[in-house]
């Protein structure tokens, strides 16, 4: 099977020893901020956040796409190498990667991804991607020659690749970690030819996948691909990229939250007012988490509400604009906040649905925000449907949990 028709393929990961792994391993470059990503590292000197996130090692006013930040980056990148910590497996490999977090458990597959597949959108996107985002990924591929952040892919379920996957999982782990946040990570190696070849034809069976997150992570790798195609020393590894993917029935999309700086000038009977031609707006004893779409919870002025969409007002067939944070953005921030563009507006922010509704509440009653929204999770059948439709998502409309770390198996483009 040549690889230009192969949706994934095994690859030799590059991997924390055992006894450092639980060292190494570290939340998402995106997820943390500077100043997070440098009290967590503090002390550590193994984490991988020194590679993903170098400006933590340099001066705190550092611009973050300094060359700098890159030269950092690949230098604690080749120390954990030298000094053994990581070590790169011998022959190519998948990986069953199982992520728990309390009652929860997901088992997906490590492989690497086809960029022609990206390319034709066999790999599908729903999200814009920003420029600068791309650039800053571009240059961390570029500078390690490796691909450290995986990127979070979802297929359609296949029984038979869940049993391949239970059976790898009833092996004996090559990592098996539990990191601060209390989530547990495990891998197992797959490298006999039969379960390989198995694995690597029923994904190429599958007419397509999905991104789930990670879509400047995978632009880069395409770009980086594109650059390479055709010079003397390109390698076919640069023809893929690194990606964990799981079945869509075990995701975890959890609550993407909205608050809002002001009122647009409205007083907050006036606002009630102008929601009830559009909701039933109920009175609520405490928090509100919406069960089903056209439903959201509101926290103003100390209370909290329940919004229930008037009939006739939720769309019919636009996968997009049935999202409950579209209908939000269509009824209420737009029409009565006046906030047109989420990626752009800074009276309008965005809290993940990890920090519960308190943080919402603690955000209005400090005086921060005027409002907060409560939102219904997006489902991953909205999701496929957007991505199968070649539409895009409302910015911040998906939060998965439990996060993927860093770290723990990484693609050398060799």
């Amino acid at each position: 099977m040549s690889f230009d028709h192969r949706l994934i393929q095994p690859f030799s990961g590059l991997r924390p020893r055992s006894e450092d792994a639980a060292a190494v391993a570290a939340p998402p470059y995106d997820v943390l901020s500077s100043e997070e990503a440098r009290a967590a590292a503090n002390g550590k000197p193994l984490s991988f956040l020194h590679v993903s996130k170098a400006e933590i090692d340099l001066s705190p006013d550092i611009d973050h796409f300094a060359p700098e930040v890159y030269a950092r980056s690949a230098e604690n990148f080749q120390r954990l190498i030298d000094g053994g910590v990581l070590c790169r497996d011998a022959h190519p490999r998948y990986y069953a990667y199982r992520l728990t977090m309390g009652e929860h458990a997901q088992l997906g597959l490590v492989a690497a991804a086809s960029i022609a597949a990206y390319d034709s959108n066999r790999i599908r996107k729903h999200e814009f991607t920003r420029p600068d985002k791309e650039d800053d990924r571009v240059r961390q591929i570029e500078a390690l020659n490796a691909q450290t952040g995986p990127v979070l892919l979802v297929s359609v379920d296949d029984e038979t690749v869940a049993e391949l996957l239970r059976q790898a999982a009833a092996t004996v782990p090559v990592t098996d970690v539990t990191l601060d946040d209390g989530i547990r990570h495990t891998l197992w190696g797959i490298d006999d030819a039969e379960s390989v070849e198995r694995l690597t034809a029923l994904f190429d069976a599958m007419p397509a996948l999905y991104i789930a997150d990670g879509h400047h992570r995978s632009a880069a790798a395409s770009r980086v691909a594109a650059a390479r195609r055709g010079k003397a020393d390109a390698r076919d590894s640069a023809e893929f990229f690194l990606s964990v993917i799981f079945p869509a029935s075990q995701m975890r999309i959890m609550d993407y939250n909205r608050v809002a700086r002001d009122l647009n000038g409205r007083s907050e009977e006036g606002f009630l007012a102008a929601l009830g031609e559009r909701y039933r707006v109920i009175p609520s004893t405490g928090p509100v988490k919406p069960e089903r779409t056209g439903v959201c919870g509101m926290y103003l002025g100390g209370n909290w509400y329940r919004l229930e969409l008037l009939p006739g007002l939720l769309p019919a067939a636009d996968p997009v604009r049935r999202l409950d944070v579209s209908v939000l953005a269509d009824q209420i921030l737009a029409p009565l906040l006046g906030i047109t563009d989420l990626r752009r507006d800074t009276r309008i922010d965005f809290v993940g649905g990890m920090r519960g509704l308190a943080e919402l509440e603690r955000r209005v009653n400090s005086g921060e925000m005027a409002v907060a929204f409560a939102m219904y999770p997006t489902q991953m059948a909205d999701l496929m449907a957007v991505a199968e439709a070649g539409q895009v998502m409302p910015p911040k409309s998906t939060w998965f949990e439990p996060k993927l770390a860093d770290g723990l198996v990484s693609h050398v483009l060799d």
